[in-house]
C-alpha cells in the first residue's frame, strides 16, 4: 500500500488504460508483433530500442535500462511525484480518487521518512562491502560465483561486526551522524532496542553479506543478511516488520523480476520461478529467468496474490529434500483454496539434490533454464502427493484416497473450477486401476427418499402459524453463530483479517448472509492500515450495509459460545484463536460441499455412498469439535484434525 493509494486502486487503473496509448502520445510508437516500439525518451539514438508491451502494462528502454509502468513513466519523463502520477492517471481512467485521511499521510510521512534512512543503510553497506572489513565476505561471493561486476546489480553489500573501538553501533553511529534519530532507526528494522531499560539500541545485522530487500518499484523496505561465522544460530536472518516492510506481501527480487519479464519478447515470456533463497534468486535471474523468493517463510496468500498480478501460472521450485518436499505441500495446501480460471502453480525441481545457485555454477545458465523448464501442473502435483502419502494395498486405503482427492477438491473456491478438479483427480484415481467397473444405478424412489430427506431439514411444517413461517424465514436470513462471531470480531479488530484476507476474501466468513460484510472489510483493510471503529461503521453503512444487519449479526454472534473463544480474549491469543476458528470452519466448509458432491454422484457411482458415509463422520466429528471447548490446549494449541 502506497499512502491512500492501494495496490488494487492502481492494478484498477491499470486495467483501464493501454500504455500504447498514453505513452503514444510523447512517443512516436509503431506496432511490431505484439509490442510497440519507438525511440527512447531518455537518450538521444537513432535506431529505435524503446519498447512497449500492452499485455505486460510495462515499458522497457535498452538505451538507459530504464523499465517501469504508466507510473513510472510519468514519473521519469515529466518529474512527478508518485501521488501525481496516479492521480493523472486515475482522471484519465475516470476513476475518482480515495478518501484522503490524515492519519493515512501522517503514516505515508513517517514511511517516507524510514524509506530515507533504508536506501542510506543500503549505500553505507555497499560501499562496507568494498572496503578492508568486507575482505571475507568478498572472497566468499567469489567462490559462490558471483563476481563484483555482479554486486552493484543486486545491490550486495556488507555489514562490519563491530567499529573500531569494538562497539556494536557502526551503522547506527553512521547514519546518526546524517541526522537519524536512534528511534526512527529501530522503526525501520535497522536497530534493536534492547528490553532492558537504559540499554542504547544496537546493529541488527553484524558481521554478514546484506541482501537489499526491493519492493516492486525498487525501493529498499528491509534488508536479509548471512551470517559469516558459520557458529551463528541464525544463519540467515531477515529485518522484523516495520511501516514499510511485511513479510507476508514482499517478495525478494520482485523489481529484477518484473524487469526481466518486461524484457522479454512477447512470444518468448519466461517462467517467473519462486525458489527458496537469496542466492538462488541471483543465480535464475543471471541465468535470465525472472525469480522470487519468500522471507524465509512458507509462501502466504499474499504473496500468491502477487504472483499472479505477474504472471498467470508461477513455477514453484523447492528442493528435491524433504523440507523442500514438505515446502511444497503447504504451498498446495495454502493455494488451492485460491485458485481460479487461469490463476494456477506449477512445480519443478532442480535434479540431483541441487538448487538453482549449485547448477548455475556446475553446468551453466543453459541447464538452469532447461532444468526450470520441466514443470509438473498443479492438479498433477497434488494427485502424485495423495498418492504417495500411503500404500494402496488394500480397499480401505484406496477409499480413504478417493475420499481426500474429494475433500481437497471441494476446497477451491471457484465452483466451476472445484468441479473440474474434482473430475480431474477422481480420473487420475481410476486410473490407477483401470479394469471396467460394472455400471449400477440407484433406484428413483431411493434417489427421492435422499432428497425428500435433504429438503425436510429446510422445510416449514404444514399448517405452521404465520409466527413459525416469519421465524423459519429469518432463520434462513440470519447468518450461523459462527460465522456471526467472526465477524463481529473482525469489525471490531480489522488486523484480525491479515493472516487470512485473501481466504475471507474469496470464501467470506462461510456464510452467504455475510458476504456483503466480508468483502467490505476486505476492501477497507486494503485501503487502510487504520481504521478505527467509528469510521468503520459508517464506511459500511455507506456501502448499504443497515444498522439492522449489523445488529442481527451481533445477535448471532452471541449464540457462538464456546465455539467462539477469540470473542473472550485479546491480543495475539485472541488472533491465534480467530485463525484457528477461521480454519475449522474452512474445513468443515470443505466437507460440506465435498458431501454434497458425493450425494450427487450415487445415481452413477455407488461407492461414492461409502465416500459419504466417511465425509459424514468427519463433518459431524468437526462439528462437535466446534461446539467443544477446543481452545483450552496449552498456549491455543490448534486441534487435531481429521486429514
Amino acid at each position: 500500500m502506497v499512502g491512500r493509494f492501494d495496490e488494487r486502486f492502481l492494478e484498477e487503473i491499470k486495467s483501464r488504460l493501454r500504455p500504447s496509448d498514453v505513452i503514444g502520445r510523447t512517443v512516436k510508437l509503431r506496432k511490431q508483433g505484439r509490442e510497440y516500439v519507438g525511440l527512447s525518451p531518455f537518450n538521444k539514438e537513432k535506431t529505435p530500442s524503446f519498447y512497449v508491451n500492452d499485455d505486460k502494462g510495462m515499458f522497457f528502454d535498452f538505451s538507459s535500462n530504464k523499465t517501469g509502468d504508466l507510473i513510472t513513466f510519468l514519473q521519469e519523463t515529466e518529474r512527478l511525484t508518485f501521488a501525481e502520477a496516479v492521480e493523472r492517471l486515475a482522471g484519465e481512467a475516470g476513476l475518482a480518487l480515495p478518501e484522503a485521511d490524515p492519519r493515512s499521510a501522517e503514516q505515508e510521512k513517517q514511511r517516507q521518512g524510514l524509506a530515507d534512512w533504508l536506501e542510506l543503510a543500503a549505500q553505507w553497506f555497499e560501499a562496507e562491502l568494498k572496503r578492508p572489513p568486507g575482505r571475507d565476505a568478498r572472497a566468499y561471493l567469489e567462490r559462490r560465483g558471483l563476481p563484483e561486476a555482479e554486486w552493484s546489480r543486486f545491490r550486495i553489500g556488507f555489514a562490519p561486526a563491530r567499529t573500531a573501538n569494538g562497539e556494536r553501533t557502526a551503522l547506527k553511529d553512521y547514519l546518526v551522524a546524517k541526522g537519524a534519530k536512534p528511534g526512527e532507526l529501530v522503526d525501520a528494522g535497522l536497530l534493536i532496542a534492547p528490553e532492558e531499560s537504559g540499554q542504547a539500541p544496537y546493529d541488527r545485522f553484524r558481521d554478514r553479506i546484506i541482501f537489499p530487500i526491493l519492493d516492486a518499484r525498487g525501493r529498499v523496505v528491509s534488508f536479509g543478511g548471512r551470517a559469516m561465522d558459520p557458529q551463528q544460530k541464525a544463519k540467515y536472518l531477515n529485518g522484523p516488520e516495520t511501516a514499510v516492510f511485511h513479510k507476508g506481501h514482499h517478495l525478494y527480487g520482485l523489481s529484477e523480476a518484473r524487469k526481466i519479464l518486461a524484457a522479454a519478447k512477447a512470444d518468448e515470456a519466461p517462467p517467473l520461478v519462486v525458489v527458496e533463497g537469496y542466492m538462488d534468486v541471483i543465480a535464475c535471474q543471471r541465468a535470465g529467468v525472472p525469480a522470487v523468493a519468500a522471507m524465509g517463510t512458507a509462501l502466504g496468500e499474499e504473496q500468491m496474490e502477487v504472483l499472479w498480478r505477474h504472471h498467470p501460472e508461477p513455477t514453484l521450485c523447492f528442493d528435491g529434500d524433504r523440507a523442500g518436499r514438505q515446502a511444497a505441500a503447504r504451498a498446495m495446501d495454502r493455494g488451492l483454496p485460491l485458485l481460479k480460471p487461469g490463476k494456477s502453480f506449477r512445480f519443478a525441481i532442480v535434479e540431483g539434490g541441487k538448487d538453482p545457485d549449485d547448477v548455475l555454477r556446475e553446468q551453466g545458465p543453459a541447464v538452469l533454464r532447461q532444468q526450470l523448464s520441466q514443470t509438473t501442473p498443479f492438479a498433477e502435483a497434488l494427485f502424485i502427493r495423495e498418492r504417495d502419502a500411503e500404500d494402496l494395498d488394500t480397499p480401505e486405503r484406496k477409499a480413504a484416497l478417493k475420499v481426500r482427492l474429494r475433500k481437497l477438491a471441494a476446497t477451491v473456491a471457484d465452483g466451476d473450477l472445484a468441479q473440474a478438479y474434482k473430475e480431474d483427480l477422481l480420473a487420475r484415481f481410476e486410473a490407477l486401476w483401470p479394469t471396467r467397473q460394472p455400471v449400477y444405478t440407484v433406484g428413483a424412489a431411493a434417489r427421492e427418499m435422499s432428497r425428500a430427506r435433504w429438503d425436510r431439514r429446510r422445510a416449514v411444517p404444514a399448517g405452521a402459524t404465520p409466527e413459525a413461517r416469519d421465524a423459519a424465514r429469518r432463520m434462513r436470513t440470519a447468518p450461523r453463530a459462527l460465522p456471526a462471531a467472526l465477524a463481529v470480531a473482525a469489525l471490531k479488530d480489522p488486523t484480525l483479517l491479515d493472516d487470512a484476507i485473501e481466504r475471507v476474501g474469496s470464501h467470506g466468513f462461510g456464510d452467504e448472509q455475510l458476504d456483503k460484510i466480508a468483502q467490505e472489510l476486505v476492501r477497507l483493510r486494503y485501503e487502510s492500515d487504520h481504521l478505527e471503529m467509528e469510521t468503520l461503521q459508517r464506511r459500511l453503512l455507506a456501502s448499504g450495509i443497515s444498522a439492522e444487519d449489523l445488529a442481527r449479526v451481533e445477535r448471532e454472534a452471541e449464540r457462538a459460545g464456546v465455539a467462539a473463544p477469540f470473542l473472550r480474549e485479546s491480543g495475539e491469543r485472541a488472533r491465534l484463536l480467530w485463525r484457528q476458528a477461521f480454519d475449522l470452519l474452512m474445513q468443515l466448509e470443505s466437507l460440506e460441499r465435498a458431501a454434497e458432491a458425493a450425494r450427487q454422484d450415487i445415481a452413477r457411482d455407488p461407492s461414492a455412498l461409502a465416500t459419504l458415509s466417511q465425509l459424514k463422520a468427519e463433518r459431524d466429528h468437526l462439528r462437535r469439535l466446534l461446539n467443544s471447548d477446543w481452545a483450552n490446549g496449552e498456549d491455543g494449541a490448534h486441534p487435531v484434525l481429521p486429514h
